[in-house]
């Protein structure tokens, strides 16, 4: 059964191309993108690609009229995708970033959803939320701790979504990525450095841009997105499968190896 998806920050990376991908199987795709740049840029890329069964639109989530726009949209599936990270110390980065990573990631996001919520229990339509948190939304690695709180919220938020408005018929699911190679992480690795000085913080630079490139430059930083790609494809218009799709298998191993030794640390 074909269905009416909206994807939220698919003007890049994954979303853009599984949007493209949902597109050619069939759905109908409304492809929402920050800046106007990347919405002309994607309906050009659409239109070469004769798929008119694609709908490119301007969302900024911080644009109150972006949003109060988009939520007249008829939909049946809301895959909230946007998001951001900053990268650096928890303990060190300015409270102005580590509240806007929230207000991008979690609060903008949950107001989206809940427009879409009301209208759905209203009409009494059967409907899904996707949420796209990341496999650190399970576990926290030291110098990503902002944007990986955010998908922990996420994952927390999605819990109790999916238990209050199951009764209503309307599912909810979460995507979890490993550290594939879109550009995404390496970007938000530089975050931290237009703010951490030598002079008054004690995460020196260089020591976390070490710490960054060896990470990155590892095999598991550079997984091929294509394997993502063709798995979000999968999942979204889905009516069945799991709650939570963490992806590739051995970051899956990995997190619950994590999680299982958190009841065993000790400080």
């Amino acid at each position: 059964m074909t269905k009416t998806i909206l994807i939220t920050g698919a003007g890049s990376g994954f979303a853009e191309a599984a949007a493209i991908g949902m597109a050619k199987a069939g759905h109908t795709i409304i492809a929402t993108a920050q800046i106007s740049p990347q919405v002309a840029a994607l309906r050009n890329k659409v239109a070469q690609l004769g798929l008119d069964n694609v709908r490119v639109e301007k969302l900024d989530l911080t644009d109150p009229y972006d949003m109060a726009f988009i939520q007249t949209l008829d939909v049946d599936v809301l895959w909230n995708n946007a998001g951001y990270g900053e990268s650096g110390p928890v303990s060190e980065i300015p409270l102005d970033l580590f509240r806007r990573n929230y207000e991008v990631n979690v609060f903008k996001p949950l107001e989206l959803t809940q427009g879409f919520i009301r209208r759905w229990v209203a009409e009494g339509r059967h409907a899904k939320i996707v949420f796209t948190s990341s496999m650190g939304g399970l576990f926290t690695p030291a110098g990503w701790g902002t944007y990986v709180s955010t998908k922990h919220a996420l994952e927390s938020m999605a819990e109790a979504i999916a238990q209050e408005v199951a009764p209503f018929g309307i599912k909810v699911q979460t995507i979890n990525p490993g550290a594939y190679l879109t550009g995404y992480n390496e970007t938000m690795a530089d975050t931290a450095f237009r703010w951490l000085d030598d002079a008054r913080n004690f995460t020196k630079r260089d020591e976390l841009r070490a710490t960054f490139d060896a990470l990155l430059a590892s095999p598991q930083g550079h997984l091929d997105p294509q394997e993502m790609i063709d798995r979000m494809i999968e999942i979204v218009p889905a009516d069945t499968g799991k709650v939570r799709n963490v992806c590739p298998q051995f970051v899956e191993d990995m997190l619950k190896d994590a999680q299982a030794a958190a009841w065993t640390a000790q400080i």
